[in-house]
């Protein structure tokens, strides 16, 4: 008998720096770059990073909820982002770079408050991170998938270059993820 198989939707900046974190988590079985909250229908790249489709660059999570819940991926998900960052994430900036969980029933987005709610009052700090309903999700370009195992070296300069490493140490210290 096959696995359950469930899925998640975090929005943490660029997509390529939320894959290697899930893929590195026991029991995520895939993860799928892509674009959702818009309302243009299978949007590319150009026209999300644009900043004018209304999407925001997003991560879908494939996992077996006998290995890993909800909840794991939240950790995962904060500790590799900034909460408190209303603008966008690290270098990119733009309402399509926010961070955001996206919920599938209420079981999800009760566990996705609570967890936000017991991240502020553990760190002192406002978490401005969105916490919505999931629409569609389209997948992005097939250049954009697994980006990081593709073309390390591009990906390793874009992330320093980016502050993302350096803004993460910050907030989380030995609790941050790569």
């Amino acid at each position: 008998m096959a696995a359950q198989t469930k899925e998640a939707v975090f929005a943490g900046g660029c997509f390529w720096c939320l894959e290697g974190p899930f893929d590195a988590l026991p029991g995520v079985l895939g993860t799928e770059s892509g674009y959702t909250g818009g309302q243009l229908p299978n949007p590319t790249y150009e026209q999300v990073s644009s900043g004018t489709s209304g999407h925001i660059e997003a991560m879908r999570v494939k996992y077996d909820p006998e290995l890993v819940d909800f909840g794991k991926l939240l950790d995962v998900f904060w500790r590799n982002i900034d909460p408190t960052d209303a603008g966008g994430q690290f270098c990119d900036r733009g309402p399509q770079y926010r961070s955001a969980v996206f919920f599938a029933d209420e079981a999800e987005e009760s566990i996705a408050r609570a967890s936000k709610a017991e991240l502020e009052a553990a760190r002192g700090f406002k978490i401005v991170t969105e916490i919505l309903p999931r629409t569609e999700f389209y997948a992005a370009e097939e250049y954009h998938q697994d980006y990081y195992k593709k073309n390390p070296l591009r990906y390793h300069f874009y992330r320093q270059g980016c502050g993302r490493d350096q803004r993460l140490r910050q907030l989380w210290g030995a609790e941050s993820k790569k």
